[in-house]
């Protein structure tokens, strides 16, 4: 008997596992590569939303939390996937530098906003207006993450590489069994994936498409992300990620010639140096129409739980949110209805 069956690998599914494996619990993690938004995430963290200039519900304790919580799976794992970065915001006027600037004195965002102008010049980046400094910022390598953690999963007997089947789930009063598996608990975790689970579907799960580009420009010189209506993410050796796109209608995890041609456009208004594309990427992030996450147990099965709608903030949500979901199961910790799917009625 497990105490825990895991349904999805992805940064929500190995973030419980990890938060499983910490408090010393048995646990399975069963997983395809289906729905995967994880695997083609740029993996920026950035705790202020630059679009609006707010910080979301929690962002501190978030971050506070993710950092020591990643460094202990690099550590054990020998691997390096979390990589501090500053994030720049590219000026395009004086009054978007005067935005900033009232941004930087609310008492929330002043830890987060340089009130320094940055004037770093960038031959094939024009930036006359300069560039804002977002403080405590970085990336995840989602995929060194995922497919390390997947590897270290196998060695243990830890990991199912297989396409989960609802049909060969049962559930009894105080355990659940999957084929020839009995655990105490389930937790879903399975992104997108979630409209074809009979026991959560009716969440209103509205994923957003996201393609983005992997390029590599010798002549771009970057050692920042720059955020300039698209990121650009310097991944090493003049390789650099560019995204994202956000697309609402289309759920197929297909690169589109749509996609590529919104990201170059804005691309080339933002550099004038040569190019070549290595990728065209794309995936299913998982969203919700309030933006928050969606964590909880099932209103009839005590054992069925869920972990997902982590967004465009996966990689600093799951961490938090698994412990969160963790603590709920074990100690019966109640979950802040924001983020509890006991907020949409069956």
């Amino acid at each position: 008997m497990k105490d825990f069956i895991i349904v999805g690998g992805g940064l929500a599914g190995i973030s419980f596992a990890e938060i499983a494996f910490i408090n010393n619990k048995s646990f399975i993690v069963i997983s395809d590569t289906s729905h995967n938004s994880s695997h083609v995430a740029a993996g920026i963290y950035n705790p202020v939303i630059l679009k609006r200039f707010s910080l979301p519900q929690d962002s501190k304790e978030h971050l506070d939390f993710m950092k020591p919580f990643y460094k202990a799976i690099e550590n054990r794992l020998q691997i390096k996937f979390d990589f501090n970065i500053p994030v720049y915001r590219k000026f395009a006027s004086v009054e978007e530098q005067n935005n900033w600037f009232e941004a930087a004195d609310k008492p929330a965002l002043e830890p987060f906003l340089s009130t320094q102008i940055v004037h770093k010049k960038y031959e094939s980046l024009p930036s006359p207006f300069g560039f804002g400094e977002v403080l405590h910022t970085g990336y995840v390598d989602t995929y060194v993450l995922i497919n390390s953690y997947h590897a270290w999963l196998k060695e243990n007997d830890n990991f199912l590489e297989n396409t989960f089947s609802y049909d060969h789930l049962t559930l009894h009063e105080e355990y659940v069994e999957y084929k020839n598996i009995k655990a105490k608990h389930i937790v879903f975790a399975e992104g997108f994936g979630l409209h074809a689970n009979p026991y959560f579907s009716y969440l209103p799960l509205d994923g957003t498409k996201g393609e983005l580009l992997v390029i590599k420009a010798p002549k771009l010189q970057l050692d920042m992300a720059i955020n300039a209506g698209v990121f650009i993410l310097p991944m090493g050796n003049d390789v650099y990620k560019v995204g994202a796109t956000y697309e609402w209608e289309d759920k197929n995890a297909t690169p589109t010639a749509a996609g590529k041609a919104e990201l170059l456009e804005k691309l080339n208004e933002v550099v004038n140096c040569d190019y070549e594309i290595l990728e065209h990427l794309a995936g299913i992030r998982p969203t919700t129409k309030d933006r928050k996450s969606l964590i909880g147990t099932h209103h009839l099965h005590k054992n069925v739980h869920l972990l997902n709608g982590l967004g465009t903030r996966g990689v600093m949500l799951g961490p938090a949110m698994a412990k969160l979901l963790f603590e709920s199961i074990e100690y019966g910790i109640a979950i802040k209805r924001e983020i509890n799917l006991s907020r949409f009625k069956f």
